[in-house]
């Protein structure tokens, strides 16, 4: 399911018009991500939890030379499956 078929299907179960289910949707989107940038986790209970990971610097190859390279920090986001989910995904 792509991000259109998700604002369809959004659309279809809350009787919502196209336009609606989209500013919905993106809603959506841009709380979370506006909660991960502050560093905040978001906890959807019985759907899952997202949150930030921070990575370490690494070293690394480039795959193409062979030469060795730094990898910097960064904060990756996750996202873990609540029991609500994985029980509707292993009926």
């Amino acid at each position: 399911m792509n991000k259109q078929e998700l604002i369809a299907q959004v659309a279809d179960i809350s009787g919502l018009g196209k336009g609606e289910a989209n500013k919905a949707v993106e809603a959506v989107f841009e709380s979370i991500s506006a909660a991960l940038k502050k560093g905040d986790e978001v906890r959807l209970v019985g759907f899952g939890t997202f949150s930030v990971s921070k990575r370490k610097a690494s070293t690394g190859r480039n795959p193409r030379t062979g030469e060795e390279m730094t990898i910097k920090a960064s904060n990756q986001p996750k996202f873990k499956a609540g029991k609500g989910l994985k029980d509707s995904v292993n009926i």
